[in-house]
């Protein structure tokens, strides 16, 4: 069906270097530039580690050692058919932190990545040094938001209810990743999405969900999400999310973003018992390290130097 496209197309050339690192049982597409502290970057949905394309180098010239990865299922990274529950994506994130070398990193993710990013700190919180989230409440505050603002966050999730449907990664892929196109256009602040760089996002995450395989897997951590609501897997889950977070955390949130609505997102500082800070970034949607790098990338400079002994 999707001959012409295939893994070569997120192989984007670049000042970083492209290789493959096996962690947790699949092997990863990583992205690496710089030396330092290692920063290792997660993507949201439906991007592939192109998102960070503006901020790794940026990360790399302040003196860090940044890193972008394909998540599990996405871009040139492994496929599985299994493995998009809360926990193994979790353990991807610090079985990568192991296999780069590193002890332990600053997490940076942004909206599924940012879910991801609680987990990881959450689970392992001696591989988690700092944690920068955007555009993803934690867990704990989406699980509750979609029970109580059924006007507000759980309207805003009809997009992910839809993503259970059998076989809606064929919606995904039709008529060259149409429909990708038109959720950017959804969740994205309208200055970005009027912006000549919305384009370029645009052709390229459309091209790399087609890839085979990739948007079934895509939607598959999405649907073992709303699954797990019911199971005890889930509930596992969603005690071991409620513990505490140590690691000093950062949240920031795009003031219009319409999939994770910021009502939501605020009350996650609860969770988080070491430095916590909040910012809300004007005329923002839910992909603020596209919309507006350079707030973002000051941030996560901020944050990362602040804790350096």
């Amino acid at each position: 069906m999707h001959d012409a496209v295939n893994e070569s197309c997120v192989l984007v050339d670049g000042p970083w270097t492209h290789r493959f690192v096996g962690a947790n049982g699949s092997r990863f597409h990583v992205v690496e530039t710089g030396s330092g502290p290692l920063v290792l970057f997660l993507h949201g949905f439906p991007e592939f580690w192109w998102a960070w394309h503006t901020i790794l180098p940026a990360v790399a010239d302040a003196g860090f050692r940044a890193v972008a990865v394909d998540l599990r299922g996405y871009g040139a990274s492994d496929k599985p058919p299994r493995g998009y529950d809360g926990y193994t994506l979790a353990a991807d994130v610090t079985g990568l932190i192991r296999a780069l070398g590193e002890r332990s990193a600053t997490v940076v993710g942004t909206g599924v990545g940012g879910m991801i990013a609680w987990a990881a700190a959450s689970f392992h919180p001696k591989l988690v040094r700092r944690l920068v989230v955007l555009a993803a409440p934690h867990p704990m505050r989406l699980r509750a938001a979609l029970l109580s603002d059924l006007r507000g966050q759980a309207r805003a999730s009809a997009q992910a209810l839809r993503f259970q449907l059998p076989r809606y990664e064929h919606v995904l892929t039709r008529d060259d990743g149409a429909r990708i196109d038109a959720l950017l256009r959804q969740w994205g602040g309208p200055d970005w999405v009027a912006s000549e760089s919305f384009e370029e996002c645009s052709r390229r995450y459309r091209k790399a969900m087609q890839i085979p395989q990739a948007a079934f897997c895509a939607l598959e951590s999405y649907r073992w999400a709303f699954r797990s609501f019911l199971r005890l897997q889930g509930y596992r889950f969603v005690k071991l999310m409620r513990r505490p977070l140590i690691t000093p955390t950062l949240q920031l949130h795009g003031a219009l973003d319409t999939a994770s609505l910021p009502r939501t997102a605020l009350g996650s500082g609860r969770y988080v018992i070491a430095s916590y800070e909040w910012r809300l970034l004007d005329r923002v949607g839910h992909f603020p390290h596209l919309e507006a790098p350079d707030v973002v990338l000051n941030e996560i400079l901020r944050w990362i130097r602040s804790w350096r002994r």
